[in-house]
């Protein structure tokens, strides 16, 4: 059977995905997401809404880039090195959100399609999906992890049983600090360079997970959001927002392809936190609902 998906379909459905999930943050936050537009001079461009100061965000932002390049860079080829300066193109959709109250977790999530185009007779064109979403509570909720990971395992099972464990591993080891060995936060699903199934198949897949994540996340954001706190709450927040960004700069493969091709930095940089605290050798006290996060919810485990 010939695969009906095309780079134009998969952009069309990213593009709405980016509206859709827009719209419904704003109908949570009732602060609108500003809109800024870009091109990139080697090839391509994308939109970038986002949120600063909003009434439930702090700071947000849900980006869609299409873009394309003569050479492959290191970081996207890093699994397949025989590709390495192909033409290429590359779409999706990725958003960071930092509510204020530190009882709402931060999330991530993502979905992209890459192709390397062919490169000689004897070559043919390499595509794949890509994507994931993770949770990042600063105060653990056991309730909330589970909502999640059973939202993300819902997510994949029309296309295999086996994908949720394999995705729940793939991203509790991709989503952790090894200079500091911990998780970043209760993980989630990760995937990359996906093409075992089909063409149409394979993108039903990034939409499931795209389409899923509204429902795996706002229930818990409402739940959270106007939860009292304190100067403790936030002083907390703000030290592991600083895992946050030592993950993305250091590790994140989106976030080195971005830059290493010349994509747009304020749009690649978007998903820091606005607000961030560093400390030497701090320890949570013993007890507290802060050490509870070290040893209840950042090791991984089964949550459904």
């Amino acid at each position: 059977m010939t695969a009906t998906a095309t780079a134009s379909t998969i952009k069309a459905y990213l593009q709405d995905l980016q509206q859709r999930i827009v719209a419904a943050l704003e109908g949570v936050d009732g602060k609108s997401f500003l809109t800024d537009s870009w091109e990139r001079p080697e090839g391509g461009g994308g939109t970038s809404r986002i949120i600063e100061e909003g009434n439930v965000f702090e700071r947000g932002g849900v980006g869609f880039s299409h873009v394309m390049g003569k050479n492959l860079p290191p970081s996207a080829a890093a699994n397949r090195p025989e590709i390495a300066g192909r033409e290429w193109e590359a779409m999706g959709v990725s958003l960071v959100l930092h509510p204020r109250n530190p009882y709402a977790p931060t999330v991530h999530m993502n979905v992209r399609f890459f192709v390397a185009k062919a490169d000689g007779q004897n070559q043919e064109p390499v595509w794949w999906f890509g994507g994931g979403m993770d949770l990042t509570p600063y105060y653990g909720f056991a309730e909330d992890a589970t909502h999640f990971h059973r939202s993300c395992r819902d997510a994949l099972a029309p296309f295999g049983n086996e994908l949720h464990p394999r995705f729940k591993k793939w991203c509790d080891d991709y989503f952790y600090l090894k200079h500091r060995k911990e998780a970043r936060g209760v993980g989630g699903i990760f995937f990359d360079d996906f093409n075992a199934l089909p063409l149409d198949d394979s993108f039903a897949l990034m939409r499931s997970v795209g389409d899923s994540f509204i429902g795996a996340y706002l229930p818990i954001l409402e739940q959270r959001k106007d939860t009292p706190y304190g100067e403790r709450e936030r002083d907390f927040q703000a030290y592991r927002r600083g895992r946050y960004v030592e993950f993305n700069l250091v590790f994140d493969r989106g976030t080195l392809f971005g830059l290493q091709s010349g994509g747009r930095t304020e749009s690649i940089l978007m998903s820091m936190p606005p607000v961030v605290k560093w400390r030497y050798n701090w320890q949570p006290q013993d007890g507290s609902p802060e050490a509870q996060l070290y040893s209840d919810f950042l090791p991984h485990k089964e949550w459904i």
